[in-house]
């Protein structure tokens, strides 16, 4: 029992200034919180099979794992300076001092910090020590302990736990005076993350009213979904659409001093307002974007209708200068990805978009602006919470996931997805529908083929064309007979090129593959 309230003091003290940090970088910048800047710092010194890995494995909830981690390994080092501080509490405050430290830094190293990062760091810091130091003394008090003054070096005086004081050993007093200084810590604690929590979440995104585009749409044909149950909706909610990014914080980006600048070998370096790029000629487009890290058959990926600026045409505001090949966009947070200029000027419809599905951008999905580039994976053209636009070169400049040996130029491969069935789900026999969604961006979908068994390729049905830059939705009747069944999936673009068969892992230019599922009819 003795240990364990020496532990339990090193937890709490942890707690108390991880709770004190928190409430501090609520205020501030609530990515600077000890727990975040270690995490942020573990996210970028993470090999990429790691990432891939945990993306694979966790999904979505992979960011919750990884906060996760950190505070438990955190706790247990904590638990480590309380045992220390029975005996040697100078080693146990220092121990408090070097991890406080360690998120300060990791604060302050990242690309878009500031000095008040720090602050964060410090309070987290002064909480931790004094919480320890305060409830190591009602343990010791609790454990009998006797606590003698020595006189150390030039006069100074140490405090040293020498044993049980038959006269104090097992006081219920002392027993209860800890329970309840452990318990207004973890009460002052949990009011102090939560306060750090609900300040951190007033800073919601500012609502904008969005001017119609010069360029609009057509209206979306009606998709599949309304008669094939199971298969993807031709357009994909906002609420539902994936997120991937290294992002523990979502950015809350104040849209009246947003600025987005432009520089770099250009002619004519500028800054512009949200009301100066939102007074731009604006166009209407529907796209599908895809995340590199999808796997086969996977689901990051979404259709929406995008409303935004031609990247063009504010490139060519400023006017291009020298030989550069890149665009490297640099996002609100320091973070910075690299799109080919080839591309973004070979007639495809790059913008830096301010709408999604009818409606400002929301902060998980880019607010106020972001890039969107059909036909490449998000890792070159997707940046969110874009604030700079840099004409450079790739020998001059690497971007994020550059500097991690990912592909430079990675147009999205063609594939296709089995919605429904699900793999591994029973299904009643009889007619029912195989049916998914399939995708070529900037290529177009030209046709779709199921294969039962060892049936032969099958061509499906093709839902509505919405065009190159969108994906098809497709589907094959079935008469379902009862027992094990094998369903396998593939596409081939506009241009006759069937999807790579080969099985290939996402890094570092995309997965590929065939899927195949395994269901039931019973």
């Amino acid at each position: 029992m003795t240990r364990l309230r020496f532990a339990l003091s090193g937890i709490l003290a942890a707690v108390a200034g991880i709770a004190a940090g928190h409430l501090v970088a609520g205020f501030l910048a609530p990515a600077s919180s000890p727990v975040l800047a270690i995490g942020s710092t573990v996210i970028d010194l993470t090999p990429t099979p790691v990432k891939e890995w945990a993306i694979a494995t966790f999904g979505t909830n992979d960011k919750l794992i990884l906060q996760g981690s950190v505070l438990v390994v955190t706790l247990v080092l904590a638990a480590v300076a309380g045992l220390l501080a029975r005996r040697r509490m100078p080693v146990a405050v220092g121990f408090i001092v070097l991890l406080t430290g360690l998120a300060g830094a990791a604060a302050l190293l990242r690309p878009a910090a500031r000095p008040l990062d720090a602050l964060p760091a410090v309070a987290a810091m002064a909480a931790g020590v004094a919480t320890l130091v305060w409830l190591v003394r009602l343990a010791r008090i609790a454990s009998g302990d006797v606590v003698r003054e020595t006189t150390g070096p030039r006069g100074s005086v140490m405090t040293n736990a020498t044993g049980p004081d038959s006269s104090t050993a097992g006081s219920k007093a002392g027993r209860r005076g800890f329970v309840f200084g452990a318990l207004g810590v973890t009460a002052l604690a949990a009011l102090a993350a939560a306060g750090g929590q609900l300040r951190a979440g007033a800073q919601s995104v500012k609502k904008v009213v969005l001017p119609a585009a010069a360029d609009q749409a057509k209206a979306l044909p009606k998709g599949l979904e309304t008669t094939v149950s199971g298969i993807s909706p031709l357009r994909t909610p906002t609420d539902t659409f994936y997120r991937v990014d290294t992002n523990l914080v979502v950015p809350q980006v104040d849209v009246d001093t947003w600025t987005l600048e432009v520089d770099g070998m250009v002619e004519k370096p500028f800054t512009m307002t949200f009301a100066e790029l939102v007074a731009m000629p604006l166009i209407e487009r529907d796209i599908t974007m895809t995340c590199v890290s999808n796997e086969v058959g996977g689901g990051y990926i979404g259709s929406a209708r995008w409303l935004g600026v031609k990247l063009t045409d504010v490139l060519d505001r400023a006017g291009i200068t020298g030989s550069p090949d890149q665009v490297l966009s640099t996002a609100v947070d320091g973070f910075t990805i690299s799109t080919p200029l080839a591309v973004v000027r070979d007639g495809r419809d790059a913008m830096i978009a301010i709408g999604m599905n009818g409606a400002q951008l929301s902060d998980t999905h880019g607010f106020p602006a972001r890039l969107i580039t059909p036909g490449l994976y998000g890792f070159v053209g997707a940046t969110k919470w874009l604030t700079k636009l840099t004409l450079t070169t790739y020998a001059a400049d690497q971007s994020y996931w550059t500097k991690r040996q990912w592909a430079t130029d990675a147009p999205i491969k063609t594939s296709a997805r089995i919605d429904t069935p699900a793999p591994l789900s029973t299904i009643k026999a009889g007619t029912t529908a195989i049916a998914g969604v399939a995708w070529a961006q900037h290529r177009g979908v030209g046709t779709v083929e199921v294969r039962i068994d060892d049936g032969q390729w099958q061509k499906t049905k093709l839902g509505p064309d919405v065009g190159i830059d969108y994906w098809r939705q497709w589907y094959l009747p079935w008469d379902a007979k009862p027992g094990l069944h094998r369903i396998a999936v593939r596409a081939t673009d506009l241009e006759g090129q069937a999807q790579i068969t080969e099985r290939a892992t996402p890094f570092p230019s995309g997965s590929s593959g065939i899927q195949e599922v395994v269901v039931t009819v019973a």
